[in-house]
């Protein structure tokens, strides 16, 4: 236990607070306990690391662990924690649950048992608090950490702080708002290298090798966390990744679950299933229409890649500019709104709002006479009226 402490401390002491995700002052840490989800790569270690930086001296209060570590290979969680406590920990941040056979049980019987212990927990995106013996849903705040958004890469890459905007502050100010930010940002400019390579905070590392790391953590959800997590077998693993390329050289496709399914060689409610588990692994987004949930059984009207950085990373050849368009203002929108299919236009936001989303010479003729309709025009830095600027959609978390 020592050395956990010892390695806690120092992954502590070497990181770094110079830039903090947009989740830090959403998250209401004084909970007793705290689920973070989220897709490889966005930053759920981090976050946590930098909460106790910033929060707690080092000493025997506060630990962090990832049960990935070779200990809990032998150790129990439930018995790391017995020990943790008798000592005088108070605090317990646990990463990488889903690597941990029986995660969710041991840690309801740990919050229960030490009714003086606080628990903040990350793991997979695909992770379901809410089903099994270790139910948590009346115990756990769940919150989703996402990849960064424009405004996050703005501020990552040039160190300027933008302001966070909601849809109506776009709708209404949009001209004012673009007027302001462009004369401190090349809008335009910054937005290609965001879709190429901005999603992920590991940009900072070096953009050479960007499509690399990010297939090879694509790699890493199909091969490791879905069977780790939906209890899949090998040959589902090689028709997901086949699946996965057929969606990222058709997207936006309106799907034929049949052919999908013949394209694979399973059946067809296997097809629906593979897809939903590529969308809990944030590499799919799905639009469907307005009240229809996310019941994997219903098929999407279409489906999007879930970010244009693995556009770049996985079809590169095939991408089309209306794709990208289109795939960044989908991912910008539904971390915050809802986001479904329009009968004219593009998408319906938050069952209110029509969007159509084209270049510079996009016209209203697909949503004349559609109430509260507007257009998103691509390269274009400052809009006037319903016309508003595509990058501007970036700034909404």
């Amino acid at each position: 236990m020592e050395k956990i402490i010892e390695s806690s401390d120092k992954l502590v002491k070497n990181t770094s607070t110079d830039f903090i995700r947009y989740l830090a002052g959403t998250i209401n840490w004084k909970n007793r306990l705290i689920a973070i989800k989220g897709a490889r790569g966005t930053g759920k270690t981090t976050l946590m690391l930098q909460h106790i930086k910033q929060n707690f001296t080092p000493g025997k209060e506060v630990v962090y662990i990832s049960l990935d570590d070779l200990y809990f290979s032998t150790n129990t969680l439930t018995g790391f924690t017995d020990e943790f406590v008798k000592d005088g920990g108070k605090f317990l941040f646990i990463d990488e649950v889903h690597k941990y056979s029986n995660w969710s049980q041991e840690i309801k019987n740990i919050y229960d048992q030490y009714p003086g212990l606080h628990i903040v927990f990350t793991g997979s995106s695909l992770l379901e608090i809410y089903k099994g013996f270790g139910d948590l849903s009346r115990r756990a705040v769940s919150y989703d950490l996402h990849g960064l958004s424009f405004r996050e890469f703005v501020d990552m890459e040039m160190n300027i702080s933008l302001p966070v905007l909601t849809l109506e502050e776009i709708i209404t100010d949009h001209r004012v708002i673009a007027g302001n930010i462009s004369g401190r940002i090349i809008p335009i400019a910054e937005l290609k290298k965001y879709m190429t390579y901005g999603y992920y905070p590991y940009f900072k590392e070096g953009i050479e090798e960007y499509d690399l790391k990010l297939l090879n953590i694509i790699n890493l959800i199909i091969e490791s966390d879905l069977p780790a997590i939906c209890s899949i077998e090998f040959s589902s693993i090689l028709k997901l990744k086949k699946l996965l390329w057929f969606l990222a050289n058709s997207v936006p496709y309106s799907p034929n679950i049949q052919k999908l399914s013949d394209q694979i060689e399973t059946t067809r409610p296997t097809a629906l299933q593979y897809i939903d588990y590529l969308r809990r692994s944030a590499l799919l987004n799905l639009l469907r229409p307005a009240g229809q949930g996310n019941s994997y059984m219903s098929k999407p009207e279409k489906i999007f890649l879930q970010n244009t950085n693995l556009m770049y990373a996985i079809a590169p050849a095939t991408i089309n500019t209306g794709n990208l368009r289109e795939t960044f203002f989908f991912n910008q929108l539904n971390t915050t709104c809802s986001v479904s299919s329009a009968k004219k236009g593009d998408f319906t936001v938050n069952e209110k709002y029509v969007f159509e989303i084209g270049g510079r010479n996009k016209d209203f003729t697909q949503i004349r006479n559609v109430e509260n309709s507007f257009l998103v025009i691509d390269n274009l830095e400052t809009g006037m009226n319903n016309r508003i600027p595509l990058w501007i959609f970036g700034l909404m978390y």
